[in-house]
């Protein structure tokens, strides 16, 4: 039951992530609301490693950990996570939530091309499913401008930025503790966004209000903190059942989006959202089979 509610947990946190950000980026520029959103992540993440945890596994990365944190931080945080939130401001929350559930698919054919890793014939079926469902779930939205080609250009952007990121991780060898992993490579990725953040945001245009911050501090608590401390846990229980929590995501997150933002729910989201699942399940079917067994 414990696990079980975990899990949940962290399928709930993790569609909220798009509904969040659809927020905040109604009183910010997007770098803007990331870059803040970093910072307050990174220094609670680090904050707690190094003040409550035992040194010496909670030490200080040396200077090849810092170059891998450094390329980690910038593939996951600065290239996705900054655009992604760039994205969400021209794309449907739902859709947004619905991208992100394609990420292991997108992995599968990153890892043929890094890792040398050949993908198999249910993964190539799946990988279709799944894009052709994000593909009949945001056609109908590009109709009443709750989403525009730019946005879902961007989405899909850093949709193979966060797989790459995730592909190189795996290939890397860490000796450091995953809160510090998150934490430097979060703070780091932050201060690579810095630069465009200043050159590109409209700082006179924010307004620091209620809203903001709410998105904000949910983005940087729940889902930056909480969510990955569910997710890092679930991943040391056994990596193929925690992907299958992402199964949920879509679900959860075109209902926040419905909710919250009064976003449609069609038939053409319904379907949409059939085949990503679908398309999770065949990529992963040899994996769940195993686990029967």
């Amino acid at each position: 039951m414990k696990n079980f509610l975990i899990g949940l947990v962290f399928s709930i946190l993790w569609a909220s992530a798009s509904v969040a950000t659809k927020f905040g980026v109604q009183s910010a520029s997007p770098l803007i609301l990331a870059n803040v959103r970093f910072f307050i992540a990174g220094i609670l993440l680090l904050g707690f490693s190094y003040v409550f945890k035992k040194k010496p596994v909670y030490r200080l990365p040396n200077r090849s950990e810092f170059k891998q944190l450094a390329l980690f931080g910038f593939m996951n945080t600065t290239l996705y996570l900054g655009l992604y939130v760039c994205a969400m401001k021209y794309t449907a929350a739902g859709i947004g939530s619905l991208a992100v559930s394609t990420n292991p698919l997108i992995i599968v054919l990153l890892s043929g091309w890094w890792l040398s890793r050949k993908p198999e014939k249910a993964e190539w079926i799946g990988i279709m499913l799944g894009m052709t469902g994000v593909a009949i779930a945001t056609y109908p939205l590009l109709k009443n401008s709750f989403t525009t080609v730019t946005g879902i250009s961007l989405l899909f952007i850093s949709m193979i930025a966060v797989s790459a990121a995730s592909v190189y991780y795996a290939s890397v060898k860490w000796e450091l503790p995953n809160l510090l992993i998150n934490g430097w490579q979060v703070m780091l990725g932050g201060l690579f966004l810095l630069p465009f953040t200043i050159t590109f945001s409209d700082f006179s245009a924010t307004n620091w209000d209620l809203t903001f911050w709410s998105a904000v501090l949910w983005l940087s608590l729940a889902v930056s903190v909480v969510g990955l401390i569910c997710w890092f846990y679930l991943l040391r229980l056994d990596t193929v059942r925690a992907s299958l929590w992402l199964f949920l995501c879509p679900l959860f997150g075109f209902f926040f989006a419905w909710w919250l933002m009064d976003e449609p729910v069609t038939i053409y989201t319904v379907i949409g959202t059939v085949l990503v699942i679908a398309g999770l399940y065949a990529g992963q079917r040899s994996k769940l089979q195993s686990i029967v067994k």
